[in-house]
């Protein structure tokens, strides 16, 4: 049977504290929001950890019914509560609690095709889209550069749109991914205005994306190379989104 939390329960508190970056680092946990992820999430074999459903959310989502049923904590919250779970303006009444799931960096690069680092990326909109071209074109996965967005902020799980619970994931500093890098003979590209023609060869390459504006930051100093996508027109710069997207077509053979 579904558990009725009041809006001052302790484990609705707590709960609440994985809409921050702190509450989500210190449990290792964290929320989405909408019976679309929730399907996402169960398809991908997600580990939920419990669901928060208004009892109109709860009649009609069926999927909720059946996590109950194998044993998933189901918790009923009142309207009020379901606003607090929420970081969108309209509350669907569905909150998931899952665990964040990172992969070893050295397991990442031993995946077949390119893989992707976010070089102090800050835009979360940005990150999830990454991710999902990731998983569109086939790569290793996607690396989180120390300092930028994390993984499972909230947009970035939206903007993912269920890929965040499928492509390896993990986090690094630019000395540990040259090593890592160099010990699985990967070449590291640079994704920038200045670099050559963009062109593939032999080994599936690490690309380096990062802001717009602000460049590769410290990760620079580990490129072996620098790559550019030919633009015509006045613009400067793709965004960083679309830019890697282009690459990780590009490169999507190796």
């Amino acid at each position: 049977m579904a558990k009725r939390l009041g809006v001052h329960s302790p484990l609705l508190a707590a709960a609440r504290t994985l809409l921050t970056a702190k509450g989500r680092r210190e449990r290792g946990r964290f929320l989405f929001e909408g019976p679309t992820l929730l399907e996402e999430a169960y398809r991908s074999a997600l580990e939920i950890t419990a669901v928060y459903v208004t009892a109109e959310s709860y009649e009609r989502t069926r999927l909720v019914r059946e996590l109950e049923r194998h044993g998933v904590p189901v918790m009923l919250i009142g309207e009020r509560s379901a606003v607090r779970l929420s970081d969108v303006q309209t509350p669907t009444g569905v909150v998931a609690e899952a665990r964040q799931r990172f992969e070893r960096l050295e397991s990442l690069l031993a995946r077949p095709g390119p893989a992707v680092v976010l070089a102090k990326v800050a835009d979360p909109g940005n990150a999830g889209t990454v991710v999902r071209s990731a998983e569109a074109f086939g790569a290793a996965g996607v690396i989180f550069g120390r300092g930028g967005v994390e993984p499972y902020h909230p947009k970035v799980i939206r903007s993912a749109m269920g890929s965040l619970f499928r492509v390896p994931i993990a986090v690094c500093e630019p000395k540990e991914l040259q090593r890592v890098a160099e010990q699985a003979g990967r070449p590291v590209v640079g994704l920038s205005s200045h670099g050559g023609p963009m062109s593939f060869q032999g080994s599936a390459p690490v690309l380096i994306a990062g802001q717009e504006r602000r460049g590769l930051g410290p990760f620079a100093a580990v490129c072996s190379s620098y790559m550019a996508i030919p633009m015509r027109g006045l613009a400067e710069s793709l965004n960083v989104a679309v830019a890697t997207s282009i690459a990780l077509y590009e490169a999507r053979e190796l």
